[in-house]
């Protein structure tokens, strides 16, 4: 595909074009066969430290959007958050008492915030570096939960606007994100994506979401060319978070090709439907596009991901 054509549809990878891609990118990501960690290798103390140093303002933002808990075109089946006991319930009595609540909810939805673990996406009956599908660890854990990012992903992370870049409020639902659009980003943003970044793409899903009202998302929607993955390969990016879920939807041939090239072929955790408006502005307003960062998937350790509010400081 032309890495300059940003006309919808979908992308023209057929299916022996596709393997060799997912081949080479899972070549790339070659790290043993006890790896467990994935495209997070690439942190390092080094890189934690030299990330600690973006911090200027002071400044911290939330990349999650609300939690929502009515049904809407791109989420049928919201979370659903019982208030069990309200603080208003006990506003008359004497002593103490406690207010307390709980929150069920699918994951891995088209409108809630969340991370995919590396167990998430199986790919001809393996998980990511190959690990069989429903493996465990010799301590019995699930192999490639959450769990491996049970300390927290810290890091410096790097915006790009695609939408400022091409000159329009949003992306529409079927168009691409190409190499070419990464590359435009960094140039008209002054930065660029390095090793151990954690690299967060927006399409403008949510500003058309806001703008527009919501649609069926698992239909159509925008997201990274499947050969942009090699992008993130050359540059060892840690982790990718975008404001839809990363894939292109309609999508020729098979379905989700980021999903399983980011997660499956090159270990890495994908953050989906993030929300950037309150960041963006912030970095447009300081010309500065990177900061510290720091995901925290909450502790589940037999899940396949995680609601998530990955916090920028600038």
């Amino acid at each position: 595909m032309d890495g300059n054509a940003h006309s919808p549809g979908t992308a023209d990878l057929d299916p022996a074009e596709f393997q060799e891609l997912y081949e080479r990118l899972r070549r790339h990501a070659d790290r043993g066969p006890d790896d467990r960690r994935g495209a997070l290798n690439h942190i390092t103390p080094a890189t934690v430290r030299a990330a600690a140093g973006e911090v200027r303002l002071g400044r911290s933002v939330s990349l999650a959007a609300p939690v929502e808990t009515v049904p809407t075109a791109d989420n049928p089946q919201p979370s659903i958050h019982d208030m069990i006991s309200s603080p208003a319930e006990h506003r008359h009595k004497p002593g103490l008492n406690f207010a307390y609540d709980r929150l069920a909810m699918n994951i891995h939805g088209d409108a809630d915030s969340h991370i995919d673990a590396l167990c998430h996406v199986v790919y001809d009956g393996l998980m990511y570096n190959r690990v069989p599908a429903g493996s465990t660890e010799p301590d019995g854990t699930p192999a490639l939960s959450i769990d491996v990012a049970h300390d927290g992903i810290v890091g410096r992370g790097v915006l790009l606007d695609i939408p400022r870049v091409r000159g329009v409020p949003w992306l529409e639902p079927g168009d691409h994100v190409t190499v070419a659009d990464l590359t435009a980003a960094e140039k008209g943003q002054h930065v660029r994506v390095g090793p151990g970044d954690l690299l967060f793409v927006r399409v403008g899903h949510r500003h058309r979401r806001n703008s527009l009202g919501p649609w069926d998302a698992a239909a159509a929607r925008v997201g990274l060319h499947p050969t942009a993955l090699e992008f993130l390969a050359e540059r060892k990016v840690a982790v990718l978070g975008g404001d839809g879920n990363n894939d292109t939807a309609p999508s020729a041939g098979i379905a989700f090709p980021v999903h399983v090239l980011a997660i499956n072929a090159l270990g890495l955790h994908l953050l989906d439907y993030l929300q950037f408006g309150e960041l963006r502005a912030l970095c447009e307003q300081e010309d500065r596009w990177s900061f510290l960062c720091a995901i925290a998937p909450l502790r589940l350790p037999a899940a396949t991901g995680s609601p998530v509010n990955p916090i920028a400081v600038l």
